[in-house]
């Protein structure tokens, strides 16, 4: 009798730094498809040369954010890549390490308009469909559930001002005070 095949969806992103919409992302995924496993995957370095927190900070928030949840695990896998981050490089590698995984990959709406940027995503398609995710003030045809709206991007900012009683319900508490110990988003 051959290998069970293992359905795997490969959540990507910056994660600079996670949030409550990435961490219902990932049990929204992991209630509603037909997945075995989710594969949280830190951006090691971005292709569009966005400014990031550095990686080791980024992927260790992703474990207190997301690392605890059942059948969820942080990789870094774009690390061991090296160089910049490109998703279809990324795929490839992880169909072609584990035959047995059916992978899909797990993009919200507001990415899913950024998808003709990205290098092949044709390619990406085929190899991983996508399970596309609703983010409040982006309509996609398709896609399930509206995420609350939050952003890295907000989320900079408050920490940056130090306003960080304004996103305590957006972020996940152990991040928070990840970020606070670690002067992660400070100005300067």
């Amino acid at each position: 009798m051959g290998a069970r095949t293992v359905d795997v969806a490969v959540f990507g992103g910056s994660f600079n730094p996670p949030h409550i919409a990435h961490l219902l992302a990932c049990t929204v995924v992991l209630a509603t498809d037909e997945v075995d496993r989710l594969v949280v995957v830190p951006t090691y370095r971005h292709p569009f040369a966005k400014a990031l927190a550095p990686y080791e900070d980024r992927v260790a928030m992703c474990h207190l954010a997301m690392g605890w949840l059942p059948r969820v695990e942080v990789s870094r896998i774009e690390e061991v890549l090296g160089g910049e981050s490109r998703t279809l490089r990324t795929l490839e590698h992880l169909a072609a390490e584990h035959a047995d995984w059916r992978l899909r990959i797990v993009i919200g709406a507001d990415v899913l308009a950024e998808a003709p940027r990205w290098v092949g995503f044709d390619a990406i398609e085929k190899l991983a469909p996508p399970i596309v995710l609703g983010r409040a003030g982006f309509d996609v045809p398709g896609a399930s559930l509206v995420l609350p709206e939050v952003s890295s991007t907000q989320v900079r900012a408050a920490i940056e001002r130090g306003d960080w009683d304004s996103i305590a319900s957006l972020v996940p508490r152990a991040v928070l005070e990840y970020a606070r110990t670690h002067e992660l988003y400070k100005r300067g």
